[in-house]
């Protein structure tokens, strides 16, 4: 495993969201849960997305739900949005992923909430750019990494 963290932070797994996943540690803001969500499904950790949405929600799921069509899906990179006009228990991002060959975006605005101590997620808004992306093969990179898309992530595929 690499040792930046799948959240895109900068910072190693072992220090980022694995204390979140492993149950050591709880999320202290929802842009911490928000990452570890990310970090979970980039590993396929349905029990801890399970975990994370709110209990409301979570009577609805089941893992197998969650997993449904995982082995599809190769998550690419995670980009958190400016926080002007949200509120506290809202994030911003930008979640970057591909199947067969062929890269999306999730943008979404998520709600959170405190259950028990803890940060659980709600629901989320999403944006229109939402879909299939038109990457080209010479175009720079959506992980901001400066390389041209052909030398970045889609040699992850």
């Amino acid at each position: 495993m690499a040792d930046n963290c799948f959240c895109c932070s900068g910072q190693s797994y072992e220090h980022c969201c694995k204390p979140y996943h492993m149950g050591t540690h709880h999320a202290p803001t929802p842009e911490a849960l928000m990452r570890s969500r990310y970090s979970a499904y980039c590993l396929q950790n349905w029990p801890y997305i399970l975990n994370t949405y709110a209990e409301k929600t979570r009577s609805t799921l089941t893992e197998a739900m969650l997993a449904e069509h995982a082995d599809e899906q190769t998550w690419l990179h995670l980009t958190i949005h400016a926080r002007d006009g949200l509120g506290p228990e809202q994030v911003d991002f930008s979640a970057y992923y591909a199947i067969s060959k062929q890269c999306y975006v999730l943008h979404e605005t998520s709600d959170f909430i405190k259950e028990n101590g803890c940060w659980r997620y709600v629901t989320g808004l999403l944006h229109q750019d939402t879909g299939k992306l038109s990457t080209g093969r010479n175009d720079p990179c959506f992980c901001n990494s400066g390389k041209k898309y052909k030398q970045c992530c889609l040699k992850r595929l």
